[in-house]
């Protein structure tokens, strides 16, 4: 009896310890949107509609754009704090950037940075969606899955010795190839919440090894990125072409938080000409009113 005691407290100390700290429960979704501030703070304005939270980038060697503004490289500026209190109460869902940064991670290099974004975390007290290393298998990113492991663990150990404990950490693929071996970049169930993808115009069955994985491993599924790439938003077809295969892909998979990027792609100099089109909700009539009644079902109406 005592073993069958001690059996079950281990067990439970797994679940909890392994828990996210922000669950969203079956048949429900958080919608977040982004992904600079002045495109969100047009979303809010031009459809009315205020979502769970908000999805910003930063990058693990200057923290732009995390309590102050960033630098504009050509997608438009972030700045997270301003987002939270612009809009209390909302999540913040964050893309760590650590391209060519992997090693001076693990070596202690941004310990400062670090501590100082742990120190944010637990000053705006929200929830907190960190995605380390976003897209950690696309190739425009180029990551060692060994080296990246080590970063992820570092920074999640990192954290959690500081006591921050508004976060949920994020693995998040690209979800681009049909056949892909995600495996080697994992750093296992005690480092991971959330299993994420994004979604844009590849084919739903590229990201279904992504799926079976999150089911695999017994973790919630997030879309971390998505946008109609390449859809004319204008057309009466837009809705029928991208947005009805997504959401029934978000409730064939209750995939149980979504981030919208709703930006206008061909604005942006680092984008133009790309053809990633025009994803604002709020400039196609049609486009928004169809989008406001899906926000208006009880699955869509999530918060924290």
């Amino acid at each position: 009896m005592k073993n069958i005691t001690v059996l079950t407290f281990l067990a439970f100390f797994v679940l909890v310890f392994n828990a996210a700290a922000y669950t969203v429960p079956d048949g429900r979704a958080a919608v977040l949107v982004g992904q600079d501030n002045i495109t969100i703070h047009k979303y809010v304005e031009g459809t009315g509609h205020m979502p769970a939270g908000f999805m910003v980038y930063t990058g693990i060697h200057d923290l732009q754009g995390l309590d102050n503004w960033s630098s504009d490289y050509g997608a438009g500026k972030a700045n997270a704090q301003e987002l939270v209190d612009r809009y209390p109460g909302g999540a913040i869902q964050i893309g760590l950037y650590m391209v060519d940064s992997l090693q001076k991670t693990y070596n202690g290099e941004f310990d400062e940075n670090i501590e100082r974004m742990a120190r944010w975390m637990e000053s705006v007290d929200v929830p907190i969606f960190l995605r380390i290393g976003y897209e950690f298998d696309g190739p425009h990113n180029h990551y060692d899955p060994e080296d990246y492991k080590k970063a992820y663990i570092y920074i999640v150990e990192k954290l959690k010795a500081m006591g921050v404990d508004n976060v949920d950490y994020v693995w998040h693929s690209y979800a681009n190839k049909e056949v892909m071996d995600i495996e080697p970049w994992y750093p296992g169930d005690e480092y991971v919440d959330w299993i994420a993808l994004s979604y844009f115009d590849q084919p739903q069955s590229f990201m279904t090894h992504v799926v079976d994985f999150a089911k695999a491993h017994d973790k919630p599924l997030m879309i971390a990125e998505a946008t109609p790439r390449n859809k004319k938003l204008h057309s009466p077809l837009a809705w029928k072409i991208w947005f009805q295969p997504f959401f029934r892909f978000v409730e064939t998979n209750d995939v149980k938080i979504i981030s919208y990027i709703n930006s206008h792609w061909e604005t942006m100099p680092m984008w133009v000409g790309q053809g990633w089109g025009d994803a604002r909700i709020e400039a196609y009539e049609g486009v928004k009113q169809l989008w406001l009644e899906k926000m208006k079902e009880e699955r869509y109406q999530f918060r924290w």
